[in-house]
């Protein structure tokens, strides 16, 4: 049996992680973390970090190479947008107009029109792909 360090949580007060790269499981206490920019992420409670995502590894080399892949993914800010509206659209109460959408989710109508247009885009383009 290992000895944990005096005054240290003993391995069990850390929760099992998962890494984000190779999928591994380790205890979160050992976990490396970071925010990486990724314009699909509109986080659920805290609109600070939309466009920021939260990345877990287990070592300091696989979070660089989970940062590195998200820093060569474009970032779409119609895809930022799109992903602000569907959280609004799925929390909440109801939203019954373009000027309750714009309230909710600090966008103006323009860029509601051009997210919407950019989501549909994508949507046909999957259907051509899909068999």
């Amino acid at each position: 049996m290992r000895k944990r360090k005096k005054g240290a949580p003993p391995a069990e007060a850390f929760p099992v992680e998962l890494c984000d790269l190779c999928a591994a499981t380790f205890p979160g206490g050992d976990a490396v973390r970071g925010y990486v920019p990724d314009s699909s992420s509109a986080q659920p409670g805290d609109d600070w970090f939309d466009g920021l995502r939260l990345v877990t590894a287990c070592s300091e080399a696989h979070f660089q190479a989970v940062r590195e892949t998200y820093l060569h993914r474009p970032f779409v800010v119609e895809e930022l947008w799109a992903a602000k509206i569907t959280r609004s659209l799925t929390t909440g109460p109801p939203v019954l107009s373009l000027l309750e959408l714009a309230c909710r989710t600090g966008l103006q109508e323009p860029e509601i029109r051009r997210a919407v247009a950019w989501h549909n885009e994508r949507l046909r383009r999957q259907r051509r792909m899909d068999p």
